[in-house]
């Protein structure tokens, strides 16, 4: 089995995702359009209850110690092994998200009073009911991330990335006709629709994965054998982590208190801006990571980890040759690119200028987001557990402190919450950087600053193409002529990205040499069939 970073994989993975980051921004415009800012406030507060756990269970944790443990398993004792291992663990978390289901249908109301603890009393009934529908999505969403991370570990890469389509086909038709059912002026009842629509495109998350799972080998029969090593190696390592994980999920809730006491709106203006920067993060930073955990947990098996440093080193520059020009790029056109997508209905332009400022403060640490997402879980793979959960302690103090200096003191409203995470995120990367290069021995700093420098220049020269669209294109740009408006803002965005590549060509970024080196080889075969 290689061991090196299959930047096909990446690609695969890429579009997969972009397939579901597309379908979620459709979900995001038709709600906007049907609920706007002040209904959707209340979804989202709603919605985020369970997602907290998902990020500290589903997509965190577990699936990192999982994928961790479960690769190496593979390297070293073989398929048979890990697939019992599998099916352990899978037990296990069914029965415990099943309680943990069951307790947060229990303490909604008091999870919610944390959450938003500026609602008004009608705001927060809603707000609970909604949640304790959506509590057993994390049940779904868990058993999916452990489905995915066996795939991942087996080089199976299209069909778990492609899986969160799945998730937003079935919220978007599951919530829109059960929503209108209800009420079908979509009013505060038909959120009641969204919330199974949850629920519905959860369950499918999971099943569009199995028979995949199958294919690979998995026959799922249940084992309450939990006095495993394995078992108790995943067990071990889920503590750090979960404990780092929670304190990502004190800066959620501390974000939310603080958006709810500037208002519901507020809630939804972060929320969009958030889910618009999640799409490169997504598809560049959760794709370079995704197929470098299982290649650097492999190298870490062996005693020779001489290129376990270099492999990190080279998936971090991916990373930021994909998302610079990307932050970029939302900062320059966050406001017609909120307007194009959300802008309708009863989202209105007040609310695109809004959301817009505080994309745009998120875009500035879009780099660093990315680069977390990759560098993190490596400490797992080398059993430095503790180090992202001491850093992550750090985190909090710094997003609590800025918050109420922003927020309270100087009073700048929901951009303050979009920067204090910016700056966080920002020193949170830096300082695992510096603990990872001691660790590893070298990631190659001096080509990861070439890339970042040479990746800068090419990124002022988008900004420029960018700022001049919009100074010199506006009446295009901003037409209220739907078709002009989207062929208009797609040019400037491909004349951009074309001038990003082109620079990055003329300075000889090797991330971007090697790409259009695979493409040309890749078309050149095809000509002489």
């Amino acid at each position: 089995m290689s061991n090196k970073l299959n930047t096909k994989a990446s690609g695969v993975v890429a579009v997969a995702v972009m397939c579901s980051r597309v379908l979620g921004l459709i979900r995001e415009m038709l709600f906007a359009s049907l609920f706007g800012a002040g209904l959707m406030g209340i979804f989202n507060i709603a919605f985020r209850a369970p997602n907290l756990l998902r990020d500290l269970f589903a997509e965190g944790a577990l699936s990192t110690a999982f994928i961790t443990v479960f690769s190496k398993k593979i390297e070293r004792e073989g398929d048979k092994s890990a697939w019992e291992l599998a099916g352990k663990m899978m037990t296990l978390a069914v029965i415990f998200m099943s309680i943990v289901s069951i307790l947060g249908i229990i303490f909604a109301d008091q999870l919610i009073s944390v959450l938003a603890p500026g609602f008004a009393p009608d705001d927060k009934h809603m707000t609970v009911l909604l949640t304790q529908i959506m509590y057993p999505f994390i049940l779904m969403v868990s058993i999916a991330a452990l489905v995915m991370g066996m795939l991942n570990a087996k080089n199976v890469f299209g069909v778990p990335a492609m899986a969160s389509s799945f998730f937003n086909i079935g919220s978007i038709v599951g919530g829109a006709l059960i929503g209108w059912w209800l009420d079908p002026k979509f009013g505060e009842t038909a959120l009641i629709g969204l919330a199974i629509g949850t629920l519905i495109g959860g369950f499918l998350q999971l099943v569009i994965q199995l028979p995949s799972l199958k294919a690979a080998g998995f026959r799922f029969k249940p084992d309450f054998r939990w006095r495993d090593p394995g078992i108790r190696t995943i067990l071990v390592l889920m503590v750090p982590s979960v404990i780092a994980a929670s304190a990502v999920q004190i800066n959620v809730m501390v974000n939310s208190s603080f958006a709810s006491m500037v208002g519901k709106e507020a809630v939804a203006w972060l929320y969009f801006a958030f889910r618009l920067m999640q799409l490169p993060i997504g598809v560049f930073g959760v794709a370079v990571a995704t197929i470098t955990l299982p290649v650097i947990s492999r190298i870490a098996a062996h005693e020779d980890r001489s290129e376990f440093g270099p492999t990190l080193g080279k998936a971090m520059r991916l990373a930021i040759f994909l998302t610079l020009p990307s932050a970029v790029g939302l900062y320059f056109l966050a406001e017609p690119i909120i307007g194009l997508i959300y802008e309708r209905g009863q989202f209105h332009h007040q609310d695109t200028l809004q959301t817009a400022i505080a994309l745009q403060f998120y875009a500035m640490g879009l780099v660093a987001y990315s680069c977390i997402k990759v560098l993190s879980p490596a400490f797992y793979a080398i059993d430095r557990k503790w180090t992202p959960m001491l850093v992550s302690f750090g985190s909090i103090a710094v997003n609590f402190i800025l918050n109420y200096v922003l927020i309270i003191h100087l009073g700048i409203g929901h951009k303050g919450l979009a920067l204090s995470t910016t700056i966080a995120a920002t020193l949170n990367f830096g300082i695992l950087y510096l603990l990872m290069h001691k660790e590893a021995g070298t990631l190659h700093t001096t080509r990861m600053i070439s890339t970042l420098v040479r990746c800068s220049v090419a990124s002022v020269a988008l900004g420029a193409l960018a700022w001049a669209g919009l100074h010199y294109g506006q009446q295009w740009i901003y037409s209220p002529h739907l078709l002009i408006k989207i062929a208009s803002l797609l040019s400037l965005i491909a004349l951009a990205a074309a001038g990003y590549v082109l620079v990055c060509l003329i300075f000889r970024v090797e991330e971007v040499s090697s790409a259009w080196n695979a493409i040309g080889s890749k078309v050149m075969r095809r000509l002489r069939r």
